[in-house]
């Protein structure tokens, strides 16, 4: 088994959440709930990377700040209407989520 780090990020609403993500090119693996009413906990996945989001209380604080490195941060740039920075390291974008954790996504420069 390869050994793996999942970050969980905190959302209100797993349906909104999912939409969104989608747009980033993540889809969804799998939901699960104790009851039908209870708080959702999602797994998405885009290429090898994967984000759980968590609808339960104390999973994860608001205001997270992820860094995701893709392979053409122009790409998604497009689709939110940005343009990426330079920055020393990388070219990038920030975009904040429905529920206003922050995506610092970038690819390195060279």
């Amino acid at each position: 088994m390869d050994e793996d780090v999942i970050p969980i990020i905190r959302v209100e609403a797993a349906d909104v959440a999912l939409k969104w993500y989608a747009l980033l090119g993540f889809t969804a693996q799998w939901e699960h709930r104790f009851e039908p009413h209870l708080p959702a906990f999602v797994e998405v996945m885009r290429g090898g990377v994967r984000l759980f989001l968590s609808e339960h209380e104390g999973d994860a604080r608001p205001g997270t700040l992820i860094y995701l490195r893709v392979s053409d941060v122009d790409e998604i740039a497009e689709r939110f209407g940005m343009r990426p920075e330079p920055t020393p390291w990388a070219r990038e974008i920030e975009l904040h989520d429905p529920d206003g954790n922050r995506l610092r996504i970038g690819t390195p420069l060279g």
